[in-house]
This record gives structure tokens, C-alpha cells and sequence, in this order.
């Protein structure tokens, strides 16, 4: 039986979460369909402008993300206190990007109208906003709108109706610093580990080549969530840790993938060892995101996996 998705989310664990979402019918998200030749190609960039735009409304930072063929990876930030931040009025005005809202939402956002409201109007406005506040930092609704979106769109050039995604999308969550930074260097890197692109920077409608060409002019992409450009770690509102580091990261793991000889990644060991882990352990966290756990990953679970693991080889 499926894990609740409640027990899946629990922001009280962490604010990092891996979403996974697959097509369920033959017809492809993107790419080209080998028994028709139809492409699907353009879909990709539907997927990539549904999730940047979700994410300026949201208060969910996009941390990565790779649109594949049949499939598309997240890694997500879920800023609960960013939402409590907004005013009705903020949160009104970000709900109605998404939605037509009510009379009485649209009558709070106008002052005239406002101004003319009863108590009673007022409070039930309140009451409104309190829902979409939650609503706005609810992964389950970010990716609800994102997938439907691109299920009514694709169905409509389909000409067909009926399910387009999986019932539900997988969840991880990333319960420490070790693990988000291996799930975002494995979602990265999707594309060049299924010999889409030859390397990080040439992988279409990714985060990583978003950050490659901006790190180029000493930029960060505004889209995305930040990453820290000093020596002092992350920051509340940054990601843990350096932006070169981990661009750096990114890289020289595609370099090992592309050699396949081990020790190309030696010099990021300062980067994996602050995790607690050897260059072995890291690399196998990296490759073994999806299939060697289920709803979530730590440094811990991963040591554990891997000492069994070991032993059974050894026998």
C-alpha cells in the first residue's frame, strides 16, 4: 500500500522534497514517439515555463528540476514561513493568478469595494485566504497544478482525454544536507546518465544548465533557489552550501559517469566528506537516489544501506 502523502510531507523533518512525476500512457511528455515519428519535443519547454511561473507564485523554491522523455525530477524547498509572511491581500492576489477566486475575494482586492464590505464579508474573506495560505506552501498543490495543466494541454493537441500521469507522484524527503545535495546533483544529471546530453551545460530544459550559464556572468538564476557565494555556508533563504562548489560538483560527476573510472571526483572529497562520507558512498548515494530508497534519504540511511550492502558482497 502507498505511503499517505501526509506521511510523506512533513515539514517538521525538513523543507527538501524529491517529486517524481511519470507519464502513464505510450505517448511521450517529450521527445519522439518511435512508431510515429511524431515529436513531443516542444513539450519540454511547457513543463520548464508551467514550473518557473508556479514558482513565483508559490512559497515553494524550485532547488532543481531535468524534463525527460516520459518523466520529470524536482527537488523542491517549501518556505511555510514566507506564507505566513504575506498579507490577505498578497495571498489573494497570488490565488487569482491560478484561479477566478470568489466575488468576495475579487470585491477585498478592489479598496473601494472593500471599504463597502460588512464584518461578516470581511471575516469570510479571512477565512478564504486562510485556505489558500495553506495551499501556497502545499507541494501536493504545486505539483497538482503544474500536472494538470500539462495533461489538459497535452490531451488537447492529443485529441484524447483520459489519465496522462500516474495516479500520484513519488515523494522523497531529503532529511539532511548530504542527501539534497546528492538528489540534486542525481536530478542534474538525468540527461547525461540517459545519454541525452553529452555534458551538465548542453542538458536542455534543466536547473543545472539554468546555473551553468549564469555562473558564467557571476550571476544566479532568479528562477531558482539561490546558493550561497561565500565561504559562510547557506543562509535561511539559500541553499547549504557554495554555488562554485557545487557547480564543481556537478561537473566532475559527469566526468566520472562519462570515463567510467572511479577517482575523476577526488578533488570535490572536502565537499562529501563534510557529509560524513567517502567518495565510494557519495558516488553510490548519487547513483542509488531512486532505487536504493523509497519516501526518504539521510546520510545515516545511506551508510547503513551501504555497510549491508557491502557485506552481503563480501558474503
Amino acid at each position: 500500500m502507498p505511503t499517505p502523502r501526509k506521511a510523506q510531507i512533513s515539514l517538521s523533518d525538513t523543507p527538501y522534497y524529491h517529486c517524481v512525476s511519470r507519464c502513464v500512457r505510450r505517448a511521450f511528455l517529450c521527445g519522439k514517439d518511435k512508431l510515429t515519428g511524431q515529436s513531443y519535443e516542444h513539450r519540454r519547454g511547457w513543463v520548464e515555463q508551467r514550473l518557473l511561473f508556479l514558482g513565483k507564485i508559490f512559497a515553494i523554491d524550485i532547488c532543481a528540476y531535468a524534463v525527460m522523455s516520459n518523466h520529470t525530477h524536482l527537488v523542491l524547498h517549501v518556505n511555510k514561513e514566507q506564507a505566513l509572511s504575506w498579507t490577505t491581500t498578497e495571498i489573494i492576489q497570488r490565488w487569482h493568478r491560478l484561479h477566478k477566486g470568489t466575488l468576495l475575494t475579487h470585491r477585498y482586492i478592489n479598496t473601494h469595494d472593500r471599504s463597502h464590505m460588512s464584518t461578516c464579508e470581511l471575516n469570510a474573506v479571512e477565512e478564504i485566504a486562510s485556505v489558500y495560505r495553506q495551499r501556497l506552501y502545499d507541494i501536493s498543490w504545486f505539483m497538482r497544478l503544474l500536472n494538470e495543466f500539462i495533461a489538459r494541454r497535452a490531451n488537447k493537441e492529443d485529441g484524447c482525454t483520459g489519465r496522462f500521469w500516474e495516479g500520484r507522484f513519488k515523494s522523497q524527503a531529503l532529511l539532511d544536507e548530504g542527501s539534497l545535495a546528492a538528489c540534486m546533483a542525481y536530478v542534474d544529471l538525468n540527461p547525461v546518465r540517459s545519454n541525452i546530453s553529452a555534458t551538465p551545460e548542453n542538458s536542455q530544459h534543466t536547473s543545472i544548465k539554468k546555473r551553468i550559464t549564469a555562473a558564467r556572468l557571476n550571476l544566479q538564476p532568479q528562477t531558482l533557489f539561490p546558493m550561497s557565494d561565500n565561504s559562510d555556508g547557506g543562509k535561511d533563504n539559500q541553499l547549504p552550501f557554495r554555488y562554485a562548489d557545487y557547480i564543481k560538483l556537478v561537473s566532475v560527476t559527469a566526468d566520472e559517469m562519462a570515463s567510467e573510472k572511479s577517482g575523476v571526483i577526488d578533488e570535490m572529497a572536502s565537499f562529501y566528506e563534510g557529509f560524513g562520507l567517502n567518495q565510494a558512498q557519495f558516488q553510490w548515494l548519487v547513483a542509488g537516489v531512486e532505487t536504493q530508497f523509497a519516501s526518504k534519504i539521510s546520510i545515516d540511511l545511506c551508510k547503513r544501506k551501504w555497510r549491508s550492502q557491502k557485506m552481503q558482497r563480501t558474503g
